[in-house]
């Protein structure tokens, strides 16, 4: 699993939501989760969640921080449990950096009371399994109401470090256990 933090700041639409991106936008082969700060905005046509396409919700940020994962795996399930899975990584990370504060997932959403903190859908394309997740970092001009990493005081870039390698090292974890295991008789 590769990790890697992109500096420059991107427009997160949902088109970047597709096999290969982290390999080619940023040289990142194989299995990875990239992260980058920028604008959310996913018009109707680029969404994945039937729901939101059905209740057409508006998906919009002025500021998140973003995460894609990509597995070269095709399981619809694993690539939900792996959300969930990095759901609540960002929330343990986020309740280890605010001591005062109790964040609570939601199925794969991120909540503190009733301000929600993010978005996440989970996909699969015929080549990989993929996952995006989105934090605020500003609450300023939401369709709903929100809270976000500046009300924290925390600073993405180190946040987004911790995440990823929470989720790298848990990534390993997992597979270290499948492997060391003999089979049930």
């Amino acid at each position: 699993m590769k990790t890697k933090y992109i500096k420059q700041e991107i427009v997160y639409t949902g088109g970047q939501l597709h096999s290969n991106y982290a390999y080619t936008e940023f040289d990142l082969f194989g299995d990875s989760i990239i992260a980058f700060c920028g604008k959310c905005d996913i018009p109707t046509e680029s969404m994945a969640d039937i729901e939101d396409i059905k209740a057409d919700a508006k998906i919009y940020s002025e500021s998140m921080l973003h995460f894609i994962i990509e597995h070269y795996d095709t399981d619809l399930e694993k690539a939900v449990l792996r959300q969930l899975v990095l759901t609540t990584i960002v929330g343990e990370v986020l309740n280890e950096m605010c001591r005062d504060t109790n964040i609570t997932r939601r199925g794969s959403d991120l909540y503190d009371g009733d301000a929600k903190l993010s978005i996440s859908i989970a996909t699969v394309t015929p080549l990989s399994s993929l996952i995006h997740f989105g934090i605020n970092i500003v609450s300023d001009n939401t369709p709903v109401k929100t809270k976000g990493l500046k009300d924290f005081d925390i600073d993405p870039h180190k946040f987004a470090e911790q995440v990823m390698t929470k989720y790298k090292d848990e990534h390993a974890n997992i597979d270290k256990a499948r492997c060391k295991v003999k089979w049930a008789q």
